[in-house]
C-alpha cells in the first residue's frame, strides 16, 4: 500500500471503534463496568488472532471491524474502573494505570521486533500473543471492582451539548490526533524519511519515553495541578515534533521521538480525569462520551496524515501534530473555566 491507500486503510478500526460508543455507553450505564471490560477483551482478542490468521481482504476487515469493537469496549471499561478506583483511594493514581497500559504496549513492540527479526510468521506471532492475553485476562477478571455503577448521571442526553464535556472532548481530540497519529506513522516516518532498516525502533522508542514519563504523571499533578500539566506537555509535543520535521536523520530523530513520548505520556490520563469531573454525567457515561471525541481523532489524524503525506511528504505532515497540541491548551484552559464556575 502507498500512503493513500494506508490512510484509507486505517479508517476501518475507528469507523468501527465509533459504531460500538453507543453501545458500550449503553451496556456501561446498565451493568458493573466489569461485564463489558470482560466481554470486550474477549472479542478483541480473538479478533486480533483473526487478524493474523485472515486469508484474505474481506476476513481481514471483518476481524478489524471486531478488533475496534472490542478496543472500545475496553477502553471505556477499563478508564471507568480505574476513575472509580481512584475516587476510593483520594488522590491522582490514574496516570500509574496509563503508565502499566503503557508498559504492555512496549512489552508488544519488544516482541514485534524480535518477531520481525527472527521471521516468525505473523500467524504464529499473534497466536502466542492471544494464549498470553486469555490467560492473563482469565486470572485478573476475579479482581475487578463490583457494584461500581452509580445510580445517578448514566442517561445520555441529547440536545444542547455540556459545554465541561465538550471542551474536554476536544482535549481529548487533540490528544488522541498526536498520539494516535504518532502510533500509526512512526514507524512509516523512520522507514521512508529516515530510511532506517529496523524501523520498529521509532515506536519503540517513543513508547519507552512515555511509559516512563507515565508513572511520573501523579506525582506532576499533585505538584502543579492538571491545569498547568495541560500546558507544558502540549509544549513538549511541539518541541519534539519540530525536532522530526527541522532534523528528519536518525539519531535526531530518536530523539525527535523520545521528547514527543514525554509530552503525550501525560494528556490521556488527565483527560479522563477531567472527564470524571463533570457535574452532569457519572464517570463510565462521562468516559463514553468523551471518547467519542477520542475516536473522533483517531478516525481523522492519520487518514489525513496520510493524505498530506502523499500530497507533499510525510515531514510536511506532521505539522498537524503541532496543531493538535497547541489547539490542546486552549482548550483546556476553557474546560477549567467551567469547573471553575
Amino acid at each position: 500500500m502507498n500512503e493513500a491507500e494506508l490512510g484509507s486503510f486505517l479508517f476501518i478500526l475507528p469507523i468501527c471503534s465509533l459504531i460500538g460508543l453507543p453501545i458500550s455507553g449503553w451496556l456501561i450505564s446498565k451493568y458493573d463496568s466489569r461485564y463489558l471490560l470482560v466481554s470486550g477483551f474477549l472479542i478483541y482478542i480473538l479478533a486480533l488472532f483473526g487478524i493474523g490468521f485472515a486469508p484474505s481482504l474481506e476476513f481481514l476487515t471483518l476481524a478489524v471491524c471486531f478488533f475496534a469493537f472490542g478496543l472500545r469496549a475496553i477502553n471505556i471499561s477499563m478508564n471507568t474502573q480505574a476513575i472509580q478506583l481512584q475516587k476510593r483511594y483520594g488522590k491522582s493514581i490514574n496516570g500509574s494505570f496509563h503508565g502499566i497500559w503503557s508498559l504492555g504496549g512496549l512489552c508488544g513492540i519488544l516482541f514485534a521486533t524480535a518477531a520481525l527479526y527472527f521471521e516468525v510468521s505473523i500467524l504464529m506471532h499473534l497466536a502466542a500473543v492471544f494464549l498470553f492475553a486469555l490467560t492473563s485476562s482469565l486470572v485478573a477478571a476475579s479482581f475487578l471492582l463490583k457494584n461500581d455503577r452509580e445510580a445517578g448521571g448514566n442517561k445520555l442526553r441529547f440536545g444542547k451539548p455540556d459545554k465541561f464535556i465538550f471542551y474536554t472532548g476536544l482535549v481529548v481530540f487533540c490528544a488522541a490526533v498526536c498520539e494516535g497519529g504518532i502510533y500509526d506513522w512512526s514507524s512509516v516516518y523512520f522507514k521512508e524519511v529516515v530510511q532506517a532498516e529496523l524501523f520498529t525502533l521509532s515506536y519503540l522508542v517513543f513508547m519507552v519515553s512515555m511509559t516512563l514519563s507515565r508513572f511520573f504523571t501523579d506525582a506532576l499533578i499533585e505538584l502543579m495541578g492538571m491545569k498547568k500539566l495541560f500546558m507544558l506537555s502540549a509544549s513538549v509535543v511541539v518541541l519534539g515534533v519540530l525536532i522530526l520535521i527541522l532534523f528528519p536523520t536518525f539519531y535526531p530523530a530518536l530523539i525527535g521521538f523520545f521528547v514527543t513520548g514525554l509530552g503525550v505520556a501525560s494528556i490521556f490520563p488527565m483527560s479522563f480525569s477531567l472527564a470524571s469531573q463533570s457535574k452532569k454525567y457519572a464517570p463510565g457515561m462521562a468516559i463514553s462520551i468523551v471518547g467519542t471525541y477520542a475516536t473522533v481523532g483517531v478516525l481523522l489524524a492519520p487518514p489525513f496524515v496520510g493524505y498530506v503525506a502523499h500530497l507533499f511528504n510525510l515531514n510536511l505532515a506532521f505539522l498537524i501534530f503541532v496543531l493538535a497540541a497547541v489547539l490542546l491548551i486552549f482548550f483546556s484552559r476553557k474546560a477549567y473555566q467551567f469547573i471553575l464556575n
